[in-house]
Formats: C-alpha cells, sequence, structure tokens
C-alpha cells in the first residue's frame, strides 16, 4: 500500500505550490490513477512521493517512507520520462548493468525481457527503439528487481491503442499477484478504463478520490457522436426538441460537421434527422470526456441541470451566436454540471483523526479531503468520517457518522475545535536524498564501461596517434629514446596516451551515465565512496593497459620502419616505465575526481590538461627556486632506512616512485590529485549529513 500525507511543494514566484495538500492512499492489489490535466501537478505529487523534489510531506511504501527503505530498488519501481541510457547500449547490457545496480542475479534481464516481449531484440540499440519499444524496456527496467509497488508517470503515452492495451494488461497482471500500481494520466477515459480508483488533481489539489464506476458515473458522461454535413441545422433542432420536451441535452460542436450530444439517444437524434431530411454519416454511442470546462477549478455556485434544459456550445465550451429564431429564444448559455449540485442543507463532510479534522466545501459526489481546522456553522448538520482503524468497515473503507449535534458559539477568527496550542504540527520537510548506491559497485562499473564502444574507439584512436607520431618524431630526430616510445614531444604538455586515459576517467562521471538503481531522473551517479573506489579501479586498469600497450605499438611501429635500434629498450627502463605508467594512470584518476565533482566530462578533460599548463610551472618555480638546502642523496639514505630487504627488489619500486613523485609533473599530478580527492570526499560528506 502507497499512503501519502499533505505533499506540498515549495511555493513558487506569485505562483501557487504545483502540489497543495494533497493525501491520498493506494491499495495492494490495485490500481490506481493519478488523473488530472497537464499543469495539474500529477508529476510533481511523484517527485515528492519519490523524494526527487524538496517539499512537504510523507509518503509511505507499506509503512515505511522511502528513505528507510534498505533497498528503495526492490520496494518500488519508477519510470519517470523516457528509460535513460547510452543510445549505442544494447538492451541486454543494460539491463544487465541494472542488475548489478539493484544487486540481482545477471539472469534477470532475459526473464524481463522475455516478460515484456523483446527478447527477440535484446542486440539492439536503445537509440534505435520506437516510442512502443522504449515503454517495453522502461517497463522491464522497472520490474527488474521485482517490487512491489510501481510508480509511473503517464506510462501509456504516444502509445497506440494496441500497444496501450499490451501495458494495461501487464500492470493487471501485476495487481493481481498482490502489488500496488500507482500511475498518471491526463486521459479520463483510460483512468476510468483501467484504473480501480481514480484521484482527480486540479491546480495541485485532490478534488475527488472516487472507485472507477463512480468516477465514470459522476465525472465522466456518455454522449452521441453525430457527423453531417448539415450540422449546425442539427443542432438547433435538437436545441428546439430539448426545450420542448424539458429535457437536459447539450449539443457540442466539436468543429467542423461533428457534433457531441449530452443527454440524447441514437434513436431520438435519428428520428429528428429522419423528418427534417438530414443526412447523417455517423451516429454511435461514445463515453465522452469530463465535459468542457471540467478541467477549470469552480469558482461560482454549480446551476442545477434543469435550470437550462438545452444548450448548444462549441469545443470550446462558450455558446456561439446563431442567426435562426429557434438558437435566439434559448436563452443564456451556462455552464454544465455533470452532476446536480448538493442542496444547501446537504452535510459537509469532516475528515477527523486524533487531532486532524479537515472541512471544505463538497464537490458533487466527492469526499472532501482537506486538511485544516473545522470551522461549521452553529448547529450545521456534518457528516464525520473517521480515519482511524476502528472507523473503516471490514474492506477498509471509511464510515461516515451523521451529527448534528449544536456547536458552541465562538468569536470570529478562533478556532472551535482545537486552541493554537493544540494545533498539529506542518508535515515533515522532504529533502532530497541521494540514490543508493550499486549494491555491487565493481560489476556495475564494469558493465557500464564496456557495455559501449567508446573507451575502445578512445583506446584504438590513442595508438594510432602515438604511432604516427612516434614515426614523425623519428624522422625529424632530436627526440629522446624514452620520449619517442611514450610518443612525447617536447612541444606537447602531455602525450597522446595521457589525453586518452584522462578522457576514459572523466566518461565515468559524465552526464551520459545516469544511476537509475531507483529512479530514472536523479541525475548522475551520486559520490559514494565505494563506487569511486570501483570506478578508480576500473579506470587505473584501463589505463594501466593504454600505457603499456602504447609503448608496445610504438616500439612495433618504429622496428617495422627504422629498425632495431630505435625500437631497443633503455637501460633504465624499470624507473621509466614506472613513470610512465604513473602519469597515464594519474591522468586518469584526475578525470575521474574532477568528473565526480563537478558532475561533467568537460571539467574532468580540463582538470587533466591544467596539470602541466598550470600547475606544472608552479611546482617547477618551487623547486628550482632559491633554497638553503637540497634533497641530494635521497636514493641512499632510502637505502639505509630500509633495512630489510624487500622481495623480488620492491625498494627499487618505491625508489622509482619516489622520483616520479619529486620531478615537476609527478608533484603537479600527485598536488592535483590530493586536492580533487580532498573536494571529492568534502561534497560528498556535505551531501551525506544534509
Amino acid at each position: 500500500m502507497i499512503q501519502a500525507f499533505g505533499l506540498t511543494s515549495n511555493p513558487r514566484k506569485e505562483l501557487p505550490p504545483a502540489a497543495d495538500d494533497v493525501s491520498f492512499e493506494a491499495r495492494a492489489g490495485r490500481i490506481t490513477a493519478l488523473l488530472g490535466a497537464p499543469g495539474a501537478g500529477k508529476t510533481t505529487v511523484l517527485r515528492l512521493m519519490l523524494e526527487l523534489q524538496q517539499g512537504r510531506g510523507i509518503t509511505h511504501f507499506r509503512g515505511r517512507p522511502l528513505h528507510r527503505i534498505a533497498h528503495p530498488s526492490r520496494e518500488v519501481g519508477v519510470l519517470l520520462g523516457d528509460v535513460p541510457g547510452h543510445p549505442t547500449r544494447t538492451l541486454r547490457g543494460h539491463l544487465r548493468m541494472l542488475c548489478a545496480a539493484a544487486g540481482v542475479s545477471v539472469r534477470r534481464a532475459d526473464e524481463v525481457l522475455e516478460a515484456v516481449g523483446l527478447v527477440s531484440l535484446r542486440e539492439e540499440r536503445l537509440g534505435t527503439l520506437s516510442r512502443g519499444m522504449d515503454r517495453r524496456l522502461g517497463l522491464a527496467c522497472v520490474l527488474l528487481a521485482d517490487p512491489h509497488s510501481l510508480v509511473l508517470d503517464d506510462p501509456a503515452g504516444g502509445l497506440s491503442t494496441r500497444e496501450s492495451a499490451w501495458l494495461h494488461g501487464m500492470l493487471r497482471a501485476h495487481a493481481a499477484r498482490g502489488g500496488t500500481i500507482l500511475f498518471t494520466t491526463a486521459d479520463p477515459k483510460e483512468a476510468a478504463r483501467t484504473a480501480d480508483r481514480v484521484v482527480t488533481l486540479e491546480r495541485g489539489r485532490v478534488v475527488a478520490d472516487q472507485e472507477a464506476a463512480e468516477f465514470a458515473r459522476t465525472r465522466l458522461r456518455p454522449r452521441v457522436a453525430v457527423r453531417s454535413p448539415h450540422a449546425a441545422r442539427l443542432a438547433v433542432l435538437l436545441a428546439k426538441q430539448a426545450r420542448t420536451s424539458q429535457r437536459s441535452v447539450e449539443v457540442v460542436r466539436e468543429g467542423g460537421n461533428h457534433l457531441s450530444v449530452y443527454g440524447g439517444a441514437c434513436a431520438e437524434i435519428g428520428e429528428i434527422a429522419f423528418r427534417h431530411g438530414i443526412v447523417v454519416h455517423q451516429l454511435a454511442d461514445e463515453i465522452g470526456d469530463m465535459g468542457p470546462g471540467a478541467g477549470l477549478a469552480h469558482t461560482g455556485p454549480r446551476d442545477p441541470i434543469l435550470a437550462e434544459p438545452a444548450r448548444v456550445t462549441d469545443a470550446h465550451g462558450t455558446a456561439p451566436t446563431s442567426t435562426s429564431e429557434e438558437s435566439s429564444s434559448a436563452g443564456p448559455s451556462r455552464p454544465f454540471a455533470p452532476d446536480a449540485p448538493a442542496p444547501a442543507t446537504e452535510p459537509r463532510r469532516v475528515l477527523e483523526q486524533g487531532s486532524l479534522s479537515t472541512t471544505r466545501e463538497p464537490v458533487a459526489g466527492e469526499p472532501s479531503l482537506c486538511f485544516g481546522q473545522s470551522q461549521l456553522p452553529d448547529g450545521e448538520p456534518h457528516e464525520v468520517l473517521d480515519l482511524s482503524p476502528a472507523g473503516r468497515s471490514a474492506d477498509g473503507s471509511l464510515t461516515a457518522t451523521a451529527s448534528s449535534r449544536p456547536r458552541a458559539p465562538h468569536p470570529a477568527g478562533v478556532l472551535t475545535a482545537r486552541t493554537l496550542d493544540a494545533l498539529p504540527p506542518l508535515p515533515p520537510p522532504i529533502s532530497v536524498r541521494p540514490a543508493a548506491s550499486p549494491l555491487r559497485p565493481l560489476r556495475y562499473e564494469i558493465r557500464r564501461a564496456t557495455g559501449i564502444g567508446t573507451g575502445f574507439l578512445t583506446a584504438a584512436v590513442v595508438l594510432a596517434v602515438s604511432a604516427v607520431t612516434a614515426v614523425v618524431l623519428a624522422r625529424i630526430g632530436h627526440t629522446p629514446q624514452p620520449r619517442l616510445l611514450a610518443a612525447w614531444p617536447q612541444e606537447l604538455p602531455l602525450p597522446p596516451a595521457a589525453l586518452g586515459a584522462g578522457l576514459l576517467g572523466a566518461l565515468a562521471f559524465g552526464d551520459e551515465f545516469r544511476h537509475p538503481a531507483l529512479a530514472a531522473d536523479r541525475g548522475t551517479v551520486p559520490r559514494r565512496l565505494g563506487l569511486l573506489a570501483a570506478k578508480l579501479l576500473v579506470s587505473s586498469t584501463a589505463a594501466l593497459v593504454l600505457a603499456v600497450l602504447t609503448v608496445g605499438c610504438d616500439a612495433e611501429v618504429l622496428y617495422l620502419v627504422y629498425g632495431r635500434e630505435l625500437a631497443r629498450l633503455p637501460a633504465d627502463w624499470v624507473p621509466l616505465m614506472t613513470s610512465w605508467i604513473g602519469l597515464v594512470v594519474g591522468c586518469a584518476w584526475a578525470g575521474v575526481l574532477a568528473a565526480g565533482v563537478f558532475r561533467s566530462t568537460t571539467a574532468g578533460l580540463a582538470a587533466v590538461a591544467a596539470v602541466p599548463l598550470l600547475v606544472v610551472p608552479v611546482v617547477h618555480r618551487l623547486v628550482n627556486g632559491p633554497s638553503v638546502r637540497t634533497a641530494a642523496g635521497l636514493p641512499m639514505r632510502l637505502r639505509e632506512t630500509l633495512l630489510p630487504r624487500w622481495p623480488f627488489g620492491g625498494e627499487r619500486y618505491l625508489e622509482a616512485a619516489l622520483k616520479v613523485m619529486s620531478q615537476p609533473v609527478g608533484g603537479a599530478l600527485t598536488l592535483s590529485l590530493t586536492a580533487l580527492l580532498c573536494a571529492y570526499l568534502l561534497t560528498a560528506l556535505r551531501s551525506r549529513f544534509r
């Protein structure tokens, strides 16, 4: 069961909140529709429920708020908008990546693909999917962790009739297994046809919370669809016949030769058209919408239906001026109300639960759900709806108790039910909390990095550019052997391999890779230490492989073009190789950390390029500046300090690492990595404390 209490968005500039005190519940085993016109606040309500937007209120999923659920993706499946992901990733690869994020078996990907009918398209790319296939994939992502509750934002938007029927069948099957379904829609006919309960929103407030049958009876109206080349004349004749028989009939001009007749019957309309010699091309019963103007907030008193027996309006709910005698005698038009209003003596409804009591003017056929203090006139009969467990019937519905007890007189402006000291507190604030980190971060990162060809293409380009650069440098001459093997000219601040490793690291936190373990639009992957360690490990492994392949490829090309002399490794190849690997891995880490701090791939590349351009000159000046003492003889003192010899000559590698750090480039890279790591930890801890 999903229970939402007092969901209210933060106020906007000179505008009412998009969601204002929205409270409802979606029961297990049933489908609940959140109905409203575009701009009514449906998506805002879902974002408040999922703690994706700041505001007030609280939502319980089977009795617990979302931030208190250990694994939210296994409790709530969310689909907001299109499926996020790289357009070149395959369907199966995308779902396998999400399996690692949700902590489920990789076999689950094939199971949900078969369930949604995409098993034959599992090798297709996300960018090639149609709207219907994208909705199927979105439903597969939602069902991946087998959640109990499904929260979907307009899942059938843009689908054909056949695809919508399939989607609704899938939702009905999930509800039949005991799951809870909550979806939004702007189509009242879809809500009445699909849902078991319909919650109607208007301007961010709940105006109706009804069973689907009650909603169809009170909010939808049957109509007769008529198409005729003489639609204007037929509309006037229908209005005249309704006034004569004192019946409530509304004729709406839909445009062109199309009429919608509310309150009429096919047989009667056909007889009138036959008597007057009017050709009719279509005459069919339909379930209409909520009527002209039903989506607008009602600001004045509702008129009874019989107060205006017949009315001819256009598609926008306004009465056009007619030149015929019959239409001139029709009288002024009035807004249509689907139900007759309650009489003046109809009791208002009050919701009471503990210290909460609510009241507002009722809408015809709708219960009141507005929280506040009750201020009823003295002695006015009212109806009490008990929200406590004792006040529910066997099926869980609310029970109403009529009461007309007199109320004590009170001065204006003073609350009668409770004193100000006893007022209930405001709903708790909703703070945007980061999504849970992947339950298997290393698997998630490996599948994310290898699921698309960006990394492999980057490595191929780096190897090709390095080989060409090495050949050109050898032909020109005046390049030392170590720089020749690394394809690192004196004029370039960084070699191609270092720039490629920085690009691979920056892509790890780019805008392209979103973390959909909980919701589709939480943004990029959150700053979690476990996920950071996985990204650093994967990026360092890729950089190490790239560094070794670059040197090997350059040496092989130089051997083929110029012979063995230029391809020979130098005598001190161990410290040189250590320095080379440290440079490439350090650039990859700088890209990862900078992109994680600034949430941008461009920022990651900028941080990599800033090391030789900005940080190295500063470190070079500090090292070569005037100093009383120098660090000469460091290797000798290091050997004297490390008395026990390390196995396999380990002290040589440590000595090489210290030499790299003592160089301007190595010192600048170490300084940059330290600063970026501190900034990353600071932002991660700050978001956690919030």
